[in-house]
């Protein structure tokens, strides 16, 4: 009896079960799988995709430097095939994984990419996460007016403000009346 062998796609499928259920390692070993056999077919785009699906398994499973490994790379794939969001995405992904390696200076310039790539899509709720990293970054590294001002763009940019960043939105309003930069 022959042995059935799934394809690339029902792999990844089972990646993103997986991932959804918080087996993260089980999530991270498919999506490598499906990246394996994705890239064998000659489809780097669904290839790079998946890399960076695997990216964010294997940061979640607390792997960082896999991660970064993963996603880096895949920017470049995405840039050639004039994709900028899946292009802003990588550039979060690696953002977040020099985040985690502590390595500031890198994660910041990759969330400024990432941000610049998500600015002109329409789902600017993912460019809002992004910028909220961004400030939280930009905080941790002693840049508060910056952080200030990146988080007032990332509220700009949520389609919907929960109770707490409507109050975040109008505390910022002080430091900048203060300033004279915002009304």
């Amino acid at each position: 009896m022959d042995k059935i062998i799934p394809s690339a796609s029902e792999i990844n499928q089972m990646g993103q079960t997986s991932f959804r259920n918080g087996n993260f390692a089980a999530a991270a070993q498919s999506f490598q799988e499906a990246a394996r056999l994705y890239s064998e077919s000659g489809d780097a785009l669904m290839a790079a995709e998946v890399a960076n699906n695997c990216s964010v398994a294997f940061l979640k499973n607390g792997d960082p430097q896999q991660a970064l490994d993963l996603a880096q790379g895949t920017d470049e794939i995405f840039a050639g095939a004039g994709d900028t969001y899946r292009q802003g995405l990588s550039f979060g992904n690696q953002a977040a994984a020099w985040e985690t390696l502590g390595r500031y200076e890198e994660a910041l310039i990759c969330y400024q990419r990432s941000s610049e790539l998500l600015k002109n899509h329409p789902d600017h709720d993912t460019r809002a996460a992004v910028l909220q990293n961004l400030s939280a970054l930009q905080m941790r590294m002693g840049k508060q007016m910056e952080a200030m001002a990146t988080m007032d763009t990332a509220l700009d940019n949520k389609s919907r403000l929960s109770l707490k960043e409507r109050f975040l939105k109008k505390l910022l309003r002080i430091p900048f009346r203060m300033l004279g930069s915002k009304e």
